[in-house]
């Protein structure tokens, strides 16, 4: 059974930088495109960051396009989400999410593609 571990959120003040990681554990992570979707209070889920199998694709959420950085280590099963110039919208908790459909333009963001799905860490980002 696959699982996925995040770690890394915390509190931060805006401008600041944080990396949060995912561990996928229970099979080999190369076969698996991932994600990060993030939800805020009072809100639904929404997608941030996409990473292909080979790590040689990427996609953003516009909100965060140019700020946070999405890549991944297969070797050791680990993907990684670096936040710069985090802004108090940025505050949400971060879910790392798998799937094992192939890189499609219309999947990339759509939830449902995604079969695996981890806790959640908090990301606090204050003015």
């Amino acid at each position: 059974q696959v699982q996925l571990i995040e770690s890394g959120g915390g509190l931060v003040q805006a401008g600041d930088s944080m990396r949060l990681s995912c561990a996928l554990r229970g099979a080999s992570a190369m076969y698996y495109r991932m994600a990060w979707f993030r939800q805020a209070p009072g809100t639904e889920r929404t997608f941030v960051a996409v990473l292909s199998r080979g790590g040689d694709m990427t996609h953003y959420a516009d909100s965060v396009n140019g700020r946070f950085t999405i890549w991944r280590d297969n070797a050791k099963g680990n993907v990684y989400l670096q936040m710069n110039n985090l802004k108090p919208e940025d505050t949400a908790v971060y879910f790392c999410a798998a799937t094992g459909e192939p890189w499609t333009t219309a999947g990339l963001r759509r939830q449902t593609e995604y079969s695996f799905w981890g806790q959640g860490t908090q990301v606090t980002v204050s003015s």
